[in-house]
């Protein structure tokens, strides 16, 4: 394909890469008819992935041969990490309430159990769709449905999943959080009605609304050149630190059987920990304060870069070779739905916290601000902060749910 390919120059393919990234926020923010009718039904998220991938697998480019995504992977993927958990005010979460954090947790433990007991069940009624290395796919899965784009691509190279199986996944991944967010936007119209048949305590609401508005309001400045240039020092200092950490960490691991099958002997595996755990541990100092001047945007805007570096690797040819894998998808989002809607009837949360919850795991801060502003605008910043919390745990837990998968495969 390489000999083939269009396009060979990596600073080339950069460039259409970023022409495309814009010109799809172009299409986001246009009010022209067409684009407002067009996103209501394909994420924007999904064309980041796709054109490249069509880009790829129409010739025009080489994702294979490229360096592209090694250098997204490897660099930007942990300034991401870093930029996105910075974010995160575990002060604020907790004055959220106990209800909503015991939902978010149900949700990531929703998705967390979901995909060991989804594989097993399709393993039971289809075998051949699960079978092979279909368990590793479905640990990016579960990296986007806890934190986001940037766990998913961590669980792709910890778990060294194929290009082309990776491809399907995503397409599970978008398909499915899809079809759950519009269930989540129809609980949102009709929320009054939801929480008045269950009896829903919904008295925080209102306070709630009041706190995440100051808490905006303080933080919000117009970012200085100074403030960015913290911010990416920050974000590659972070991750200058994990990559120097992580050579010996993975080095004391080597050639232990029990810790190579577990991820611990490879150096990435470490970077995007530390890149993580750094990013904790600075949100609880003043480097926290970033945020209001756009850390999480800066974030994002990597974020995004690697998410069209993955697509380019991408064959669409691959996608429908296994169309099963979007039973398996359905059959876990519904296992995380139905704890979900357990939990909040014995709660009695608000139809609010559920949602919320949900797609603070499943959709991340891409999508849960807008499911948060469903139910009112001054609500959108709590999806954030809650996502921002899944960016967080994604790593981890995602990495936990693929154990719980190797297992079950009987790897």
């Amino acid at each position: 394909m390489a000999e083939q390919a269009l396009i060979a120059n990596d600073a080339v393919v950069l460039g259409l890469l970023a022409v495309t990234l814009g010109a799809i926020f172009w299409s986001t923010e246009s009010r022209a008819p067409f684009w407002r009718a067009f996103y209501k039904y394909v994420p924007a998220l999904l064309l980041c992935y796709l054109l490249p991938a069509i880009y790829n697998t129409a010739g025009l480019i080489d994702g294979e041969a490229s360096r592209l995504y090694f250098v997204a992977s490897r660099y930007l993927l942990p300034a991401t990490l870093v930029l996105l958990t910075l974010a995160i005010d575990l002060r604020g979460i907790l004055r959220l309430g106990p209800k909503l954090l015991i939902l978010f947790a149900t949700a990531t433990v929703g998705v967390m159990v979901g995909a060991p007991v989804a594989f097993l069940l399709w393993q039971w009624l289809a075998p051949e769709s699960v079978a092979g290395e279909v368990w590793r796919g479905l640990t990016a899965v579960a990296g986007s449905w806890i934190g986001g784009g940037a766990n998913q691509a961590a669980m792709k190279e910890i778990f060294a999943i194929d290009s082309n199986l990776f491809g399907t996944m995503v397409a599970v991944d978008v398909i499915v959080a899809n079809i759950w967010m519009a269930v989540l936007l129809w609980m949102a119209a009709n929320q009054e009605r939801l929480d008045r048949r269950r009896g829903a305590d919904v008295t925080a609401l209102t306070a709630l609304r009041k706190q995440v508005e100051q808490l905006e309001a303080e933080r919000a400045r117009i970012a200085k050149l100074p403030d960015l240039m913290y911010i990416l020092a920050v974000g590659f200092g972070a991750t200058a630190l994990a990559h120097a950490l992580a050579t010996p960490l993975a080095g004391l691991f080597a050639g232990l059987a029990w810790a190579e099958r577990l991820s611990l002997a490879s150096e990435f595996f470490w970077i995007v920990v530390l890149a993580t755990t750094f990013g904790l541990l600075l949100s609880a100092t003043r480097a926290r304060d970033l945020e209001g001047a756009g850390a999480s945007k800066v974030g994002s805007a990597m974020l995004y870069v690697l998410v069209a570096a993955i697509g380019m690797q991408m064959n669409l040819r691959a996608i429908l070779t296994n169309p099963s894998l979007f039973g398996v998808g359905l059959t876990w989002i519904a296992i995380h739905a139905l704890l979900l809607i357990g939990m909040t009837r014995l709660l009695r949360a608000p139809t609010f916290y559920l949602a919320i919850a949900s797609q603070a795991n499943i959709g991340g801060a891409a999508s849960a601000p807008v499911v948060a502003a469903a139910f009112h605008p001054s609500l959108a910043p709590v999806g954030v902060l809650l996502a921002v919390l899944g960016y967080a745990l994604g790593t981890y837990c995602a990495w936990i749910t693929g154990q719980l998968l190797r297992l079950a495969a009987g790897q």
